[in-house]
């Protein structure tokens, strides 16, 4: 366990500070990413350090910021939500923070990431239907004026995380 960080370049003008992981640290955020459910005694167990080391660890590793919070994962299919697409979206220049607010007030859209290259941004939207998917695309992201193209990608199959 170490209080160095490592700084990295984020951007222009932007700095992150990282902290130092060691390996035991990996093996828990690769351990707590497999099943964010377990507890610090089985935790300990799988990495092999003691429960008040886990424990110290797992709240470092939350209070530095590299574990940001637990989740659950789901089904879109058994959720009701039988589309999928990967929506691309080119974007007015500097508009990406008045427009993220915008996407985030939008339930379809499950992810969404700046990118370069073809387009601005991308985004992950989960509808009920082709129709759902429809008015997301052409009634909610192409309504917003800072949204100069849409190109939609429909899932034909969701691999999960590999």
């Amino acid at each position: 366990m170490s209080d160095e960080v490592m700084v990295h370049r984020a951007g222009p003008g932007q700095m992150v500070v990282a902290p130092a992981l060691d390996e035991v640290d990996r093996q828990i955020v690769e351990a707590l990413g497999r099943d964010g459910r377990l507890s610090i005694r089985a935790l300990a167990d799988q990495v092999h350090i003691s429960r008040a080391n886990a424990y110290a660890r797992v709240e470092r590793l939350t209070a530095t910021g590299v574990i940001t919070g637990f989740t659950v994962t789901v089904d879109p299919l058994k959720l009701g939500l039988a589309t999928s697409a990967y929506v691309t979206l080119s974007l007015r220049q500097s508009s990406w923070r008045a427009l993220r607010e915008q996407l985030q007030a939008i339930p379809e859209i499950k992810h969404m990431a700046l990118v370069g290259g073809d387009f601005d941004a991308i985004l992950l939207v989960r509808a009920t239907d082709n129709e759902g998917l429809r008015r997301v695309v052409l009634e909610k992201l192409q309504a917003i004026p800072e949204v100069l193209a849409t190109r939609t990608a429909l899932i034909f199959e969701d691999l999960g995380t590999l």
